[in-house]
């Protein structure tokens, strides 16, 4: 998804009308990873339509999740560099014991990485063809029997869209800095994950639990995508959210 920060054209962009890694004006990306079983999105990331950004997403998602993650997106080319950069095995190559210098460690993509572009063909905003191929791991994916689908990822987009002012189409609200969009869409992450309840996660209480006093009677349990993933045990407060104290992350152990 992107939008633009401060002016809608940059002053200065490359062949394809993207904003240079290093402005902070123009057309600016706003990449989300994404859990589909538990609506939880991982990770939020904002910035150009790079190798770099790619890589900082796929990063951040894979210190976050367990396995290797499986990546689909919009035909980016540097999306399937950024998985085979942080998700390879090195295998050492021994010693022959003849002269010469020893071979270097090879480095070659993981086996259990998924990789599949959807590419969409449009005639003056409209959408004209969708199409869809599995470039790594079509066995995996066959195995899981999943398949590459758009709806959530569009619904999250949608729900970013609606929530957040700078993020709306054909809006004056737009940010002047990439630190304050930011901030406005790792927060709204942290919102959605943890003090926002999902109505496709709440629970169905019994009758004998329907016993509150008052004029209205609950008949639902309220649940957020980070309790649908273990994460927590109840639903935060903004006050909760907003006055959680966290260790850096240079200070957090590899068990979390």
């Amino acid at each position: 998804m992107w939008n633009f920060i401060a002016r809608q054209h940059a002053c200065e962009t490359d062949m394809a009308g993207e904003s240079w890694p290093d402005s902070e004006e123009g057309r600016q990306g706003v990449w989300i990873s994404f859990a589909p079983e538990f609506r939880l999105m991982i990770a939020a990331v904002v910035g150009p339509r790079t190798l770099d950004t790619a890589k900082e997403v796929v990063a951040a998602t894979k210190a976050r999740v367990a396995g290797i993650p499986a990546c689909f997106s919009a035909g980016f080319t540097g999306s399937l560099a950024a998985l085979s950069a942080a998700c390879h095995v090195v295998t050492t190559v021994a010693r022959t014991g003849k002269r010469g210098r020893p071979r270097k460690p090879l480095c070659e993509p993981h086996p259990a990485r998924v990789y599949g572009p959807w590419v969409q063909q449009k005639q003056q905003g409209t959408l004209l063809t969708l199409s869809t191929r599995v470039v790594r791991g079509a066995e995996r994916l066959t195995q899981l029997g999943f398949t590459i689908s758009t709806a959530l990822v569009e619904r999250v987009t949608l729900t970013l869209r609606q929530a957040l002012a700078p993020l709306a189409r054909k809006t004056s609200s737009f940010c002047k800095d990439r630190e304050r969009l930011r901030q406005r869409v790792v927060f709204f992450q942290a919102f959605d994950k943890v003090a926002r309840p999902h109505m496709s996660w709440r629970w169905s209480l019994p009758d004998q639990d329907q016993h509150i006093l008052g004029l209205i009677q609950p008949k639902w349990l309220p649940r957020t995508p980070a309790m649908a993933a273990g994460l927590t045990d109840h639903v935060w407060t903004f006050r909760e959210l907003l006055t959680a104290k966290f260790e850096p992350i240079h200070n957090q152990s590899s068990s979390g």
